[in-house]
C-alpha cells in the first residue's frame, strides 16, 4: 500500500463522511421537524418508545442526532426521563440499517436483479436524478430529495474508494499482525470506542470496519468487540451535548452511556461463556460487510432485549450519577438549532404563549376598572415581565436561527415570528398602561356613568374576541380567523371614534368633567391599539399562508365586497352601542 493509496483512502473516507451528512440533513429537511414532533408526543409506553426511537433513527440516519435531539427534549422539560429511555434504546436499534445499506456493496451475481442492487450501478443514475432535482427545482421539497440521492451517491461512492484503497493491505503481513491484536476483547473494545468518539458516528466507524473487511484478513473474532466498542464511543456526541444543560439532561445522556456500557458487558459475556462451552467456528473466519451488519443488528437488538425490563435501574443509576443541583428548565435549547423546522415549531409554540399570557394580562387589568386589587395589579406586572423574558429569549433565539441554512417557507416563519413576539409584547405594555389608567381611576376616585361603563363593556368584550381569533388564527394558521380579525378591527376603529364623540359631548353637555373625559379617552385608545397589534399579526400571518407579499394582495382583491361588509355588519350589530346617534356614519365607514 503507497501513498497513493493512503491518498484515496482519506478522499474516500472524507466523502463517505460528507455523503452521510449531507443524507441525513435533506432527510431532516424533508421531514420539516415531523420526525421530533412525534418523539415529542411521546406517551409513556417504552415499548412505543422503543419502536419510534429506531423508526426514526433509521430513516435520519443517525442514532447521534436522535440522542442529542431527546437530551434537548429532556432539558426543556418537553420530555421526562423515564420516557427518554426507550428512545435511546430505539436508537441504537435504528442505527443498524446504515449498515445494511453499506453491505450492498458486497453484492455479488451477473443476473439483471443482481446487478442492479449493486450500489456501483445505480448510484450514478441517483446522483445525476439529484443534481438534475437540486439545480432546476425551486421547490424545497424536491431539492430536499436531490440531496438525498446526492448524499446516498457519494456515501457509496466513498464507501468503494476505502473498500477498493485497503485491498492491498490483504498481502500485508504487518496488517495482519496489527488485526490480531483486536481479537483481544478489551483491546477491540477500546479501539471501536475511541474510533466512534473521533468521528462521532457509529454508523460511519461501522461503515470504515466493512471497507477494511474487503481485505478478508478481519476476522468474527477481532470484528465482534471493535463492533461493541463503536456503540459506546458513539455516546460521546451525547455527553458533550449535555454540557450547560440541567440534571435531567444529563442523565439522559448517562442512560444512553450506561445502557452501552452494561449492555456490551453482557454481550461480551453471554459470547464468550458460550465460545468456551460450544467453541463457535466462525470466529476465526473472515468476516464481510454483510456478516458485519448482521453482528451489529445482533447486538444491538440482544442488548435491547435484555435491558427494557430494567429501565428503571438504568434511570436510577443515572439519578445517582447526577445529583439534584439544577432545577432550572430550558425554554429553549440550542440543540433544537441543529434541526431548524422543529426549533421554529418550539419558537411557535411559545409565541403562542405569550399570546395567551398577554391575554390574560388584558382581561386582568379592566377586570380592576370596577374594583381595584392589589393582589390583581401585582399579576398584571408579573405577566408583563415574562413576556417580556419571552421576547428577549425568542429575539436572541431566532436570530441564531436565521443564521442557520434555512428553506424559504422557515425563513418566512421566523419573520412572521419576529413580527408576532413584538405585537405581543406591545399589547402586555398596553395592559400595563391600562393597569397604570385604573390606578389612576382609583387614587382619584373617578366615577363613570353607567353609560359611559357600557360602551367601555363593549368595547372590551370585541378586544377579548379579536384577541382570541388572533391566537387562535396564529396557533393553527386558520385563515377565517384573519378574516374576521380584519373586519372586527375596523369595527373597533369605529367604536373608538364614536366613543370619544359621545365623550366630547358629554364634556360639551356638562355631564362629565375634563378629568374624567381624559381618562376615559386614554383608555378607550389604549384598548383600540391592542385591536391595530393584532391585525398586524393577521396580515403576517395571511402573508406566510400566501407564501409571497403579492399573492397576499391578490387575496385581498379577490375578496368581494359583500363578503367583507357582510362580516363588518355582523361584528357591528353584535357590539353596536346603545342610544346610538351616528350609525349611519359607522355604516359609511364599512
Amino acid at each position: 500500500m503507497d501513498i497513493f493509496a493512503i491518498f484515496t483512502l482519506l478522499g474516500g473516507l472524507a466523502m463517505f463522511l460528507y455523503g452521510m451528512n449531507l443524507m441525513g440533513d435533506g432527510l431532516e429537511r424533508m421531514g420539516g421537524g415531523k420526525f421530533e414532533r412525534v418523539l415529542e408526543k411521546l406517551t409513556n409506553n417504552t415499548l412505543k418508545g422503543v419502536i419510534l426511537g429506531a423508526g426514526i433513527t433509521a430513516v435520519i440516519q443517525s442514532s447521534s442526532a436522535t440522542t442529542v435531539m431527546v437530551v434537548g427534549f429532556v432539558n426543556s422539560g418537553i420530555m421526562k426521563l423515564s420516557q427518554a429511555i426507550g428512545i435511546i434504546m430505539g436508537a441504537n436499534v435504528g442505527t443498524t440499517i446504515t449498515s445494511w445499506i453499506l453491505s450492498l456493496t458486497n453484492i455479488q451475481g451477473d443476473n439483471l436483479i443482481m446487478n442492479l442492487l449493486k450500489p456501483a450501478n445505480f448510484t450514478p443514475v441517483l446522483a445525476f436524478a439529484g443534481i438534475v432535482m437540486t439545480m432546476a427545482s425551486k421547490k424545497d421539497k424536491i431539492k430536499n430529495v436531490g440531496h438525498i440521492f446526492i448524499g446516498f451517491a457519494v456515501l457509496m461512492f466513498g464507501m468503494e474508494m476505502m473498500s477498493d484503497s485497503v485491498k492491498p493491505l490483504a498481502d500485508v503481513p504487518e496488517f495482519t499482525n496489527i488485526l490480531v491484536m483486536f481479537k483481544n476483547p478489551v483491546m477491540g473494545v477500546i479501539v471501536g470506542a475511541l474510533l466512534t468518539a473521533v468521528i462521532q458516528s457509529s454508523s460511519a466507524s461501522v461503515g470504515i470496519l466493512q471497507a477494511l473487511s474487503v481485505t478478508g484478513a478481519i476476522s468474527f473474532g477481532a470484528a465482534i468487540p471493535i463492533i461493541l466498542g463503536q456503540n459506546i464511543g458513539t455516546c460521546v456526541t451525547a455527553l458533550i451535548s449535555c454540557i450547560g444543560a440541567n440534571k435531567n439532561a444529563k442523565r439522559a445522556a448517562m442512560v444512553h452511556l450506561y445502557f452501552n456500557i452494561i449492555g456490551t458487558l453482557l454481550f461480551l459475556i453471554l459470547f464468550y461463556t458460550l465460545n468456551a462451552i460450544i467453541h463457535f467456528s466462525f470466529v476465526d473466519a473472515s468476516v464481510d460487510a454483510f456478516s458485519i451488519a448482521i453482528v451489529h443488528t445482533i447486538f444491538n437488538l440482544v442488548t435491547t432485549t435484555m435491558l427494557l425490563p430494567f429501565k428503571g435501574v438504568l434511570e436510577k443509576l443515572a439519578v445517582m450519577s447526577v445529583k439534584d443541583t439544577n432545577k432550572e428548565t430550558t425554554l429553549l435549547d440550542e440543540r433544537f438549532l441543529q434541526t431548524p423546522s422543529y426549533a421554529i415549531e418550539r419558537c411557535m409554540a411559545l409565541t403562542s404563549n405569550m399570546g395567551y399570557i398577554a391575554r390574560e394580562a388584558v382581561s386582568t387589568a379592566v377586570s380592576m376598572i370596577e374594583e381595584y386589587s392589589e393582589k390583581q395589579d401585582k399579576i398584571v406586572v408579573d405577566y408583563e415581565a415574562e413576556v417580556d423574558h419571552y421576547e428577549d429569549l425568542l429575539g436572541s433565539y431566532l436570530v441564531k436561527l436565521s443564521s442557520k441554512d434555512l428553506s424559504v417557507e422557515d425563513s418566512q416563519r421566523v419573520s412572521l415570528l419576529l413580527h408576532a413576539i413584538g405585537d405581543f409584547e406591545q399589547i402586555t405594555d398596553i395592559a400595563v398602561k391600562l393597569l397604570y389608567i385604573i390606578r389612576e381611576i382609583h387614587q382619584k376616585k373617578v366615577t363613570f356613568s353607567d353609560k359611559a361603563k357600557c360602551e367601555l363593556e363593549i368595547v372590551t368584550n370585541a378586544i377579548f374576541e379579536i384577541m382570541d381569533l388572533t391566537i387562535e388564527a396564529f396557533s393553527n394558521n386558520n385563515l377565517e380567523a384573519i378574516d374576521r380579525i380584519e373586519s372586527l378591527e375596523s369595527v373597533i376603529d369605529g367604536l373608538k371614534k364614536e366613543l370619544k364623540n359621545r365623550h366630547i359631548h358629554r364634556l360639551r353637555d356638562g355631564r362629565c368633567s375634563i378629568e374624567t373625559g381624559f381618562v376615559f379617552s386614554d383608555y378607550v385608545s389604549s384598548l383600540e391599539k391592542i385591536s391595530d397589534h393584532c391585525s398586524n399579526i393577521a396580515v403576517s400571518i395571511e402573508q406566510l399562508i400566501a407564501q409571497n407579499y403579492e399573492l397576499h394582495q391578490s387575496m385581498h382583491e379577490k375578496k368581494t365586497e359583500a363578503e367583507y361588509k357582510e362580516m363588518y355588519m355582523h361584528y357591528s350589530k353584535k357590539y353596536a352601542l346603545p342610544f346610538s346617534t351616528s350609525g349611519m356614519e359607522r355604516e359609511a365607514h364599512a
